[in-house]
């Protein structure tokens, strides 16, 4: 059986942190390598992370420099910097190695897929982690979990790479879920994030707020209900059922706490709305279908990108 030994993360943001440092509790240092380049390697070096008042520091591989392939390679950037990931951990992927990369939207897969092949990618997404990046400090309480797997997978008879991440996770404590129907469970993140993130980043609305307020909740059921009619155009079938269970999942969260995306926007940063909205959009002008609420969010959330 495939065993995953060694493992190469890029992407030290909030998720990044927190599953990195989860890892690092039950691995050997040198079997984990952080994947930086140029300014952003030397200050890794030196500045290490700050996660939950605590300063790691990790062994730094820079691309282009001669480093081996991992058995593991995890990607945690955000939508907007995978293309420059997806080139800067090309040393790092051989014959053997899996890539996972629990990022949201339902695009990251097709694109390392393209560049690496099917064969080493797993599908996944992170759930219910609440992670704050503030500065360089990453604050969490509840790292979640990670579904993940192949577009199938049949209790007992998983794929030798959902077998050896799992076998990984178990050996880590990293929770996770192998979903029999991952790409609708993929899908229906999906659809909550384009409700929930984008929602709450526009009213700046933590979750809290978001759980009291019956025009919030009605805003954010609108664009999931596009959500789910763009993926019924591509042929993942999300309706009343999901919608309320993605209302269920939020009301399970801490009030306090803040999407990503409103995050994204109090630092003036680049959002991930491309991946959201953007992809509704995409899809409904394939289909011709009518999606004024997330047509609205891309160009709001743009303009005030804009303003950064």
């Amino acid at each position: 059986m495939k065993k995953i030994e060694d493992v190469a993360l890029i992407g030290l943001g909030a998720v990044g942190c927190a599953y990195l440092t989860t890892m690092a509790e039950r691995l050997p240092m040198e079997k984990i390598r952080v994947i930086a380049a140029g300014e952003r390697a030397e200050r890794c070096r030196q500045n290490g992370m700050n996660y939950n008042g605590r300063r790691c520091r990790f062994n730094v591989a820079e691309p282009g420099t001669g480093e081996p392939p991992a058995d593991l390679v995890f990607v945690s950037v955000k939508n907007t910097q995978l293309a420059g990931a997806i080139d800067d951990i090309r040393d790092f992927v051989g014959p053997r190695t899996v890539i996972i990369a629990p990022l949201n939207g339902v695009t990251s897969e097709r694109l390392l897929m393209s560049r690496y092949g099917a064969e080493r990618v797993l599908y996944s997404y992170a759930m219910k982690i609440d992670a704050t990046r503030v500065g360089d400090s990453t604050f969490c309480g509840n790292t979640g979990f990670i579904p993940f797997g192949e577009a199938r997978n049949e209790p007992g008879r998983y794929s030798e790479n959902v077998a050896a991440v799992e076998d990984f996770f178990l050996r880590t404590g990293i929770e996770y879920e192998i979903p029999e129907d991952m790409i609708t469970s993929l899908w229906k993140k999906f659809m909550m994030n384009t409700g929930l993130n984008q929602t709450s980043a526009i009213l700046g609305f933590t979750y809290g707020m978001m759980q009291r307020s019956p025009s919030a909740r009605a805003l954010m059921r609108s664009a999931m209900e596009e959500a789910a009619a763009a993926a019924g155009a591509e042929g993942i079938s999300l309706g009343t059922r999901e919608i309320d269970d993605c209302f269920r999942i939020m009301d399970m969260l801490g009030a306090e706490g803040k999407t990503s995306m409103l995050q994204d926007i109090e630092a003036r940063r680049l959002t991930e709305v491309e991946a959201f909205a953007g992809t509704v959009v995409d899809i409904a002008d394939r289909h011709g279908l009518a999606v004024p609420v997330n047509r609205t969010y891309l160009r709001q959330i743009r303009a005030m990108e804009e303003s950064f």
